[in-house]
């Protein structure tokens, strides 16, 4: 299983589910990151010092800075869904479909239309 660090905008019952699957993820309330405005590309720095996958519900800033800057320990965006099981499922399937090669790269999951 992979080792995530979510972002402050991401739902914590996926993060719950997620765990439950057997990942290692970090919120930035555990990391004591919460309620302090820290910029998006300190995020990566953070989650890429911690060898994590950065997850997060911020598409558009963070895929703009993958583009800027690809060095980094791998980057998951989502779009929200209010089914937190499915969500956490779409993800899971990712990590598991990608397991080992998220280094510099950017993996986007979608809520199904």
């Amino acid at each position: 299983m992979e080792k995530l660090y979510v972002n402050e905008n991401f739902l914590f019952p996926v993060v719950e589910y997620l765990r439950n699957f057997g990942h290692d993820v970090l919120t930035s309330l555990d990391a004591g990151n919460a309620n302090q405005r820290i910029p998006d590309d300190e995020v990566i720095v953070f989650a890429t010092t911690q060898n994590r996958i950065v997850l997060t519900l911020n598409r558009r800033d963070f895929i703009k800075l993958h583009y800027i800057n690809s060095q980094h320990s791998g980057i998951i965006v989502c779009t929200q869904d209010a089914d937190f099981y499915a969500f956490a499922l779409r993800i899971h399937e990712i990590i598991l479909q990608n397991q080992g090669n998220f280094a510099n790269q950017l993996f986007r999951v979608y809520k199904p239309s």
